[in-house]
């Protein structure tokens, strides 16, 4: 999994880098520590931006206990019922799908 530093982040998105630990904040984005620093998948993101409905599904799995890891490992994880990844799964516009599993997993 491709990770990005939060300056990263801001560079792809265009804004500035305390505008992306407001959407970190905020629970639209979830990150990974690696060594003390908070990092984003590069997969989170489109060529639009954020994908869509990715806080949609944090929320979800948020709100039925998991953590931003816990959560982010779930989303890069195969799922033969989808098939593939739920991230995949999210590029592909296929979110609905990914949101049942998210609730079902959740709770």
């Amino acid at each position: 999994m491709d990770l990005l530093t939060l300056p990263e982040v801001a560079q792809r998105l265009g804004i500035r880098v305390n505008r992306v630990r407001q959407l970190i904040r905020d629970r639209a984005l979830a990150t990974v520590d690696r060594d003390g620093s908070p990092l984003v998948p590069a997969a989170f993101f489109d060529d639009e931006g954020i994908l869509t409905h990715l806080a949609g599904v944090l929320t979800v799995l948020r709100d039925g206990g998991y953590s931003d890891a816990e959560a982010v490992t779930w989303l890069f994880t195969e799922d033969d019922t989808l098939p593939g990844m739920p991230i995949q799964a999210l590029h592909e516009k296929r979110h609905h799908e990914v949101n049942r599993r998210a609730q079902a997993m959740a709770f």
